[in-house]
């Protein structure tokens, strides 16, 4: 490991924290008190030395579910839901107390992907936020999982913390979960396995080590955390995986020493508009193109024509985000449309001077155009 990119650590002014189920929470879904309070210290600590904190929690669900008395976690939606209800006000009154001993002020945030996939409301959320920050608030952050059906499809709070971090603009993105980072293999199966120190670049080797969920209240997993990662390097923003039972861990990130698996952000930050484009709205559909198209928007900064489209998929109108595809089934780039699934359909493979002929008008010569066209 450089020592750059450690040195850059130290600098942080920003800090995202997400906490998963496993480490607030024990097995049978009771609050685990001694590992809320010391991440609760550590975290005071941080904003009391002047930097800006935003933690993304999890574990109402399991809050919830030691509240009830269940042994299990819920199968329906609706006992998720319910689970949720319960469990949210349970931990955030805990949160509250714990950090008011600290003499910290908290606000809790509760979003949905929804918030995140309207424009309007995508930069609402980042003004409240940037302006609990400006009054030295900690802005404790949760999916509103008793309204928001996605949160049980779109994953636990890997990808909300990232989504969180672009949204901010954040220096360092802190994962804390129950492993050490990511490992070559799954450390409680293979005894051989290594931890990864540094990723520079999500290759096919680095997400094969993908894995499913390993504690019986989360939801989370390996994938989760590297499309979470995706999201941060793409955004200019460092990544760190560390295991949240370690004393100390934050500070010591913050420090430069790195005890889990540091991800490199890409060269450059995505502009804020083109971040939302990229990870703001779920993807509606999809666009195959050709290589020549692929090599035109990649290499030569160009706009997404529809002579290089070679299939659709998915229903939608003109102004839906999707992604474009190169013929190997590779997400290259996200983008919104001028036009809808099915004038596009029509079009696909036309030169953008046969439009008009075709559908009997023409909006435009570009199916997304190059500045409503952000590269993954």
């Amino acid at each position: 490991m450089t020592r750059a990119p450690l040195a850059e650590l130290t600098k942080t002014r920003r800090l995202v924290v997400k906490v998963g189920t496993s480490l607030l929470t024990h097995p049978d879904g009771r609050l685990n008190l001694f590992r809320l309070e010391r991440l609760v210290r550590e975290l005071a600590g941080v904003a009391h030395a002047g930097r800006e904190v935003i933690l993304v929690t999890s574990g109402a669900v399991g809050a919830g579910i030691g509240r009830l008395g269940w042994k299990r976690r819920p199968r329906t939606l609706p006992e998720k839901q319910a689970a949720a209800a319960v469990g949210q006000g349970i931990l955030m009154h805990m949160y509250e107390k714990l950090f008011a001993d600290y003499g910290q002020v908290v606000a809790q945030v509760l979003l949905t992907r929804a918030d995140l996939a309207d424009r309007g409301r995508y930069l609402n959320a980042r003004h409240t936020l940037l302006t609990l920050l400006h009054y030295h608030v900690i802005p404790i952050v949760n999916e509103n999982d008793t309204v928001a059906v996605e949160e049980i499809r779109f994953g636990d709070n890997d990808t909300l913390s990232a989504l969180v971090a672009a949204l901010v603009d954040a220096d360092l993105l802190l994962l804390l979960t129950d492993t050490a980072g990511l490992y070559t293999a799954n450390p409680k199966e293979d005894a051989s396995a290594s931890r990864i120190e540094v990723v520079t670049a999500l290759t096919p080797e680095i997400e094969k080590l993908a894995g499913g969920a390993v504690s019986p209240l989360g939801t989370g997993g390996v994938s989760t955390k590297l499309v979470a990662a995706q999201m941060a390097m793409n955004s200019g923003i460092f990544l760190v995986i560390a295991h949240g039972g370690e004393e100390g861990v934050i500070e010591r990130t913050l420090a430069g020493e790195v005890s889990g698996t540091l991800f490199l952000p890409q060269q450059g930050r995505l502009a804020g508009r083109k971040r939302w484009i990229a990870y703001g709205p779920a993807p509606q559909g999809r666009l195959w193109i050709d290589q020549g198209a692929a090599e035109a928007v990649l290499k030569q900064g160009k706009s997404l024509l529809p002579a290089g489209v070679t299939g659709v998929e998915g229903d939608f109108e003109a102004g839906a985000v999707v992604g474009v595809y190169t013929a190997e089934g590779r997400e290259i780039a996200r983008g919104i449309t001028n036009y809808s699934a099915a004038d596009i359909d029509q079009i696909k493979g036309c030169r953008s001077a046969a439009i008009a002929a075709i559908l009997g008008r023409k909006d435009y010569d570009e199916i997304i155009h190059r500045d409503n066209l952000c590269l993954l």
